[in-house]
């Protein structure tokens, strides 16, 4: 079973780290985050899985997604742009959900570095800030969930 490590700070529980070890390289997992038909397989929650990955993967391009939730039919788009991109290794990109009133949200900066160890990779995903402890609890579950279909997606390549 993945380990999940939440770490706080001073921001007073409006950081979320997540670390875990997916058994497959670094450059398999980097993949997994930055190709948008990988994306589609893995990206969302079970019950809100990804219907739509766009991505222009460069420092400065923008990347869109929308989440559908499998019992509503909501609709749930994101976006945001890439910050840092080292193949393999790190990736770094705005967050921001969509408002209804067509503005973005709070943005959020997503930093993941991918480390080789014995053929497996230990992931550390840092999202922050949040404006509150519960906004940053709801994304661990989200993230988490996305994170266990990551995990069985790469066991079957």
């Amino acid at each position: 079973m993945a380990q999940t490590n939440i770490e706080t700070n001073a921001s007073a529980g409006r950081v979320l780290t997540i670390t875990r070890v997916f058994g497959a390289s670094p450059v398999l997992v980097f993949d997994a985050f930055s190709d948008p038909k990988r994306m589609l397989q893995w990206l969302g929650p079970r019950d809100y899985p990804a219907s739509y990955v766009e991505s222009d993967l460069r420092v400065g391009g923008k990347w869109r997604a929308c989440l559908d939730s499998q019992a509503s039919g909501e609709k749930l788009w994101h976006g945001g742009v890439y910050r840092e991109i080292v193949p393999g290794k790190r990736l770094a990109f705005t967050f921001a959900w969509d408002q209804a009133d067509g503005r973005s949200g709070l943005e959020t900066l997503v930093s993941i570095n991918f480390e080789g160890q014995n053929g497996k990779t230990l992931m550390t995903f840092q999202q922050s800030e949040f404006d509150t402890p519960e906004d940053c609890d709801g994304h661990r579950e989200g993230w988490n969930s996305a994170f266990d279909r990551l995990e069985e997606l790469l066991a079957q390549e």
